[in-house]
């Protein structure tokens, strides 16, 4: 969570910021595939936590990983995931217009029933979006899921794939059929973590969270990854996550609990303003539980487990903005006081979106005024002499004015801290906002200028 930078240990902290900067990440290995490009070493996020959580097994949930050479060698580059038969399954995905072969899919199989006596599988490739390849795009999806069928004799109508990576390149999808069965005897309860590494593109370290609760009857578990670093717009979920619990619920009600955590997890989060053609979020629910179904959203199982969701959920979103391409400050941007929620999101995402704010930031510039510039842009509703900005504690603006109270070298020390938090306080209603954003280096230019070579 971010928190307030004048009660961190500067000193240490800019010591521990320099030794996250100097590790390098090791590519994975793995049989290297004709065609496929030779792999790079990544310089990991200062940003980065100190290593992959520990996430606990899901009871009818096994992983496998594996290097099929999609786009580069030497790399574990396709995850999959086996579900239980009975296992409920609800998904949120992006609404561009230009939409990957694999998400329509998805979308289409979920329209359906998603029960079944059969188990259900999730196949995910990285290196190519298989987004805007024409008919092509739909065949690679269809030759993937039906080898992933056969192999674990399950309906192709519960497998689902995603892909991501470069767009408008064929998927070689006999890289990845080549390995589906390597894939099968290697599934393992305990493989999480070589599956989030195996979904990484940009990304400099893999994503998980866990959460547990105590369910009517016995514990609930709840874990997830992610991967995601640039690209990152809200526009339903952002990226690639993937959640599994061994809560008892039906698919309608897992689907509008997912839907309910959405706006204040992944569609609360900016690295760049740009949505991706791929993205996807998957939630599966196994039922192998000893606590009781969840059949009533209203009553407190249903509350406790919709609070720990969402906890996980933000804790991975919040995860993928540290991760931001080329990212070295972790900022939260809070607004208050607006007319509505639509006015208080605009707010928040004009200031978290703003290049010369995020700039600034990068350059620990305690610039204020670009704040208000950015204010000014949104579209909402805003008085000039009812807005209030903080950075951190400060006050910096206030009364349509500089603050009496400010202190450009107290503001300019806070700046370099590597977690921020701006706040705005609109004075004119009563709704607020929380997003979270990341600084804007030249790395981000380095690492897209450099992105398909």
């Amino acid at each position: 969570m971010a928190r307030d930078g004048k009660k961190a240990d500067k000193k240490a902290g800019k010591a521990g910021k320099k030794d996250r900067k100097d590790k390098k990440a090791k590519p994975d290995t793995g049989a290297p595939a004709k065609g496929a490009t030779p792999v790079k070493q990544v310089i990991v996020s200062p940003l980065a936590p100190e290593r992959f959580p520990d996430l606990p097994a899901i009871d009818g949930v096994a992983f496998a990983a594996g290097a099929a050479g999609v786009r580069y060698q030497g790399r574990t580059d396709v995850m999959l995931v086996r579900l239980a038969p009975g296992t409920a399954i609800a998904g949120a995905f992006t609404r561009s217009s230009t939409r990957a072969a694999c998400i329509l899919d998805c979308q289409a199989k979920l329209r359906g029933t998603q029960i079944a006596d059969q188990g259900a599988a999730i196949i995910v490739n990285s290196g190519n979006a298989n987004a805007f390849t024409g008919a092509q795009g739909q065949d690679a999806v269809d030759s993937v899921t039906a080898a992933v069928a056969q192999a674990l004799d399950i309906p192709a109508k519960r497998v689902f794939s995603n892909s991501t990576g470069v767009i408008g390149e064929p998927l070689p999808a006999e890289r990845i059929t080549g390995i589906v069965d390597d894939l099968v005897a290697g599934l393992d309860p305990g493989g999480i973590d070589r599956a989030a590494r195996a979904i990484m593109t940009t990304d400099t370290f893999p994503k998980g969270a866990a959460a547990e609760l105590q369910g009517d009857g016995g514990p609930i578990r709840i874990v997830g990854i992610a991967k995601g670093s640039g690209m990152i717009a809200p526009d339903m979920a952002t990226m690639l996550v993937y959640l599994f619990t061994d809560a008892a619920i039906a698919p309608k009600l897992l689907q509008r609990m997912l839907s309910r955590q959405l706006d204040d997890s992944f569609n609360a989060i900016t690295v760049d303003s740009d949505t991706s053609t791929s993205d996807a979020l998957i939630l599966a629910a196994t039922g192998t539980s000893p606590a009781r179904p969840i059949t009533d959203l209203r009553a407190r199982p249903a509350r406790e487990f919709s609070a720990a969701l969402g906890q996980v959920m933000r804790d991975l979103a919040q995860q993928v903005v540290m991760d931001g391409e080329g990212a070295t400050k972790f900022v939260e941007v809070r607004v208050t006081g607006a007319v509505s929620r639509h006015d208080a999101h605009r707010v928040a995402m004009a200031v978290a979106n703003s290049p010369l704010v995020k700039t600034a930031i990068a350059g620990e510039d305690a610039n204020w005024g670009r704040v208000v510039a950015a204010v000014g842009k949104s579209g909402a509703q805003a008085d000039r002499d009812r807005l209030s900005i903080r950075f951190g504690d400060m006050v910096l603006a206030e009364n349509g004015w500089r603050s009496p109270s400010y202190d450009e070298a107290a503001a300019s020390a806070y700046m370099r801290n590597d977690r921020l938090v701006i706040g705005i306080d609109l004075g004119l209603g009563r709704f607020s906002r929380t997003v979270w954003t990341c600084d804007l280096t030249h790395r981000y230019i380095d690492i897209n200028a450099d992105y398909r070579s």
